[in-house]
Formats: structure tokens, sequence, C-alpha cells
């Protein structure tokens, strides 16, 4: 599943370098940008389809809770 990201993100940074390496400093940078922005946004919606059979694990489950109240309590203190 995480092929499908990672396969989007490699070639367009490859394509990036060679966009830099013709002198295109900004539009390389963009590049890279939004290769990053569109393989994040792909991996969280496979994490929102996969998340309910991944919190059958009993692992994953104390994880993420564990990561939840973490955050919580980081919201909690930053909003005092």
């Amino acid at each position: 599943m995480l092929l499908i990201p990672a396969s989007i993100v490699e070639p367009l940074k490859l394509a990036a370098v060679a966009i830099a390496g013709e002198g295109h400093w900004i539009t390389g940078t963009a590049v890279i940008l939004c290769a990053y922005a569109a393989s994040l946004f792909l991996v969280e919606r496979l994490f929102r389809i996969v998340r309910p059979k991944l919190l059958t694990l009993p692992w994953f489950a104390r994880l993420w809770n564990w990561l939840l109240s973490l955050r919580a309590n980081a919201v909690g203190w930053l909003r005092r």
C-alpha cells in the first residue's frame, strides 16, 4: 500500500533534481514540495481506510490510544 505514495514521490524527486540542475531552483523546490504533499495526502487517506483493521491488533490499539492521550494532554497544556 505504501508503494503508491512512493511511486509518486521518487520519480518527482528525480525530476525536481533535474529541474533544479537546469538552474530553476524555485521550480525544483516547488515540485518537491508538491510531491511530498501528494504523498502525505495519499498516506493519510490509506490510513483512514485501514485504521479500523489496524485497531484490531492489540499492540497497535495500545499505541494508538497512547498517542491520542499524548495529543490530548499536549493540546490541553497549550490551551492553558
